[in-house]
């Protein structure tokens, strides 16, 4: 595995390949990976030729008193289990690398980045979409890679790769889960012993509210006050439980059929989402 830190590396290692007529799929990652993270680079390799994985945790998409500093960097485990994965170039860049002096342009996903977490992370979507702007560009992928368990993130990737025309597929890899059902996250190691036996009730509260929906429970304004009651209940902060369009999530209304419950919710400081389709 290559392992390179600048803009000028990347783009000669890109540019051979590209000469070699090979594919080349690319996963997005702030690191501390994960076997959520590592479903992805397997994805990417049945697709393509040439895989690179980025590894950046990205100051833009965090806001004040949000955990930038704290978020949890483990860069030689990473590197390992990437070159264990057979991962043919890791972009390691550092924020200037990324960012230089007298940065203007931002890159927003109207509507979809004011929905869900863009209500409570003001700016966070914006600094999700110009960073992997910013990575497409460099990369050049014929495809990403992304996980469902972010659906609103995978979204507005979906959009803006659209809208700007971008030559990339955007792939979405189903949520991997802990054995309880947690689904897996980098954040969820700032969980206590105790939040963690409670945070799997997050996914249970999802399933419940699908097995609602599915059995034709009505109004689903009534489902939802359900789920924050009993995620209350169990000790969570809900930021939000919304039954929603798959399409554009926002509200279902009672003739929609593809439809995903998004969630998010608080255990002490830890923020955790999910997401189940409720089709």
């Amino acid at each position: 595995m290559q392992t390179v830190k600048t803009v000028a590396e990347l783009r000669a290692i890109v540019k051979t390949w590209r000469t070699e007529g090979r594919s080349i799929a690319f996963v997005p990652t702030m690191g501390n990976l994960h076997a959520g993270h590592l479903k992805l680079v397997e994805a990417a390799q049945v697709w393509a030729e040439r895989t690179v994985v980025s590894i950046f945790v990205n100051p833009a998409q965090f806001g004040p008193g949000e955990d930038y500093e704290n978020y949890p960097r483990t860069e030689a485990e990473d590197r390992q289990k990437l070159a264990d994965a057979g991962v043919d170039a890791l972009f390691l860049p550092e924020v200037a690398e990324m960012y230089g002096e007298n940065v203007n342009t931002v890159i927003t996903v109207k509507a979809l980045a004011n929905l869900h977490c863009g209500q409570y992370r003001p700016g966070h979507f914006d600094g999700v979409a110009t960073v992997v702007g910013k990575l497409f560009n460099l990369v050049q992928p014929d495809a990403a890679f992304f996980g469902e368990k972010d659906y609103q993130q995978l979204a507005i990737i979906r959009t803006m790769a659209r809208d700007l025309n971008m030559p990339v597929v955007i792939k979405s890899v189903s949520t991997v889960r802990e054995s309880d059902g947690l689904a897996m996250s980098s954040r969820n190691g700032y969980l206590t012993p105790e939040q963690r036996q409670i945070a799997p009730k997050l996914y249970q509260t999802l399933c419940q509210a699908r097995a609602g929906l599915q059995a034709g429970q009505k109004p689903y304004a009534s489902i939802e006050q359900e789920a924050i009651v009993n995620l209350q209940k169990a000790g969570f902060q809900v930021d939000y439980f919304t039954i929603c369009r798959a399409s554009d999530l926002l509200p279902a209304g009672q003739d929609d059929r593809n439809m995903i419950i998004l969630a998010a919710a608080k255990l002490g400081n830890t923020r955790l989402i999910d997401n189940i389709s409720a089709i």
